[in-house]
């Protein structure tokens, strides 16, 4: 297993930067996110320092876990230890000769990158925090009120759930909600047919544990997201497979609207994590002081309704 730290640094402009490889290297041409191989006696953390000075001249001040990713190539295997760095001094350059550039998250699509990486450019791309909506009742404007108002509170990612509205209250609901939730830059994704996002204009789907195990390739394009709910290691490693871009896993803690489901727990968490490939929300009586802890298992965060729907 080879084993890499690699970093998302952030400008502060938000942009991310990212490396080409040179030419005459494995996979030489694509981009990827700066970093290298970890040498006997360091930890990920100490690694990334090294490399990051030795190959951009600058010196990490702020940075934490982001997400470890294994993937297996024909010639070898490797681990991708990957931070987030949001802080650093100096001014990046390529010290070895290598082309960079400052990008959008979203122009992270645009850009080839080894098969390893595909989940880091999720991750990069993707908050910390997951808004899974409540079913809508009767009042649409009471609901699209509260939803502004997890809106001003910062949440950028929205799962839209309303599995008792009929067809017609649906899509009039999830034009709605996709026209507010773009107004103040966030996304939402459907839990509906994959073609109603297309249709409706939504930034993606969200697939049930069913419906994810009924394809058998990724039911939207790239420029979409895909996520997919997942309860153990055969639904993980299935979303991957096919090509699903995140996953919410759970439930990690008990719930008040399913209290007999059996739960995770974090210890059964963080190893499905560990071996996931692809990045994990914690789902499932998780709130905001659960943050750092789903973070510490290697999540990319939090998913949650109550937590993030409230007055």
């Amino acid at each position: 297993m080879l084993h890499v730290a690699a970093a998302v640094i952030v400008g502060e402009s938000g942009k991310i930067l990212i490396a080409q490889r040179p030419r005459h290297l494995h996979q030489g041409g694509l981009w990827e996110f700066p970093g290298g191989k970890l040498e006997p006696g360091e930890d990920a953390e100490q690694a990334l320092r090294r490399e990051l000075r030795e190959e951009l001249g600058i010196t990490v001040q702020q940075g934490r876990p982001l997400i470890r990713i294994r993937h297996r190539y024909p010639e070898h295997k490797v681990l991708l230890d990957v931070w987030r760095v949001t802080g650093y001094r100096g001014e990046p350059g390529g010290r070895e000769g290598q082309a960079l550039r400052w990008v959008t998250p979203e122009q992270l699509l645009d850009y080839p990158v080894p098969a390893a990486n595909r989940a880091v450019v999720a991750a990069a791309r993707l908050p910390g925090r997951c808004l899974v909506t409540p079913e809508p009742p009767a009042d649409a404007a009471k609901f699209l009120s509260r939803l502004e108002q997890s809106l001003k509170r910062g949440i950028r990612l929205i799962q839209l759930r309303a599995k008792r509205a009929d067809e017609r209250s649906y899509r009039s609901l999830a034009r709605q909600v996709v026209a507010l939730a773009h107004g103040h830059g966030a996304r939402v994704l459907l839990n509906a047919d994959p073609r109603l996002a297309v249709e409706l204009g939504a930034d993606g789907v969200h697939l049930t544990s069913r419906r994810l195990l009924s394809l058998q390739q990724r039911p939207l394009p790239r420029s979409s997201w895909v996520a997919a709910s997942c309860h153990d290691e055969r639904e993980l490693e299935h979303a991957a497979r096919i090509g699903v871009d995140f996953a919410l896993l759970g439930p990690v803690r008990p719930t008040a609207s399913h209290p007999d489901t059996r739960v995770l727990g974090w210890e059964r968490f963080s190893r499905l994590v560990e071996e996931a490939r692809l990045p994990v929300f914690a789902l499932g009586g998780v709130g905001e002081e659960q943050l750092e802890r789903a973070r510490s298992c290697g999540a990319q965060g939090i998913a949650a309704i109550r937590a993030f729907w409230r007055d």
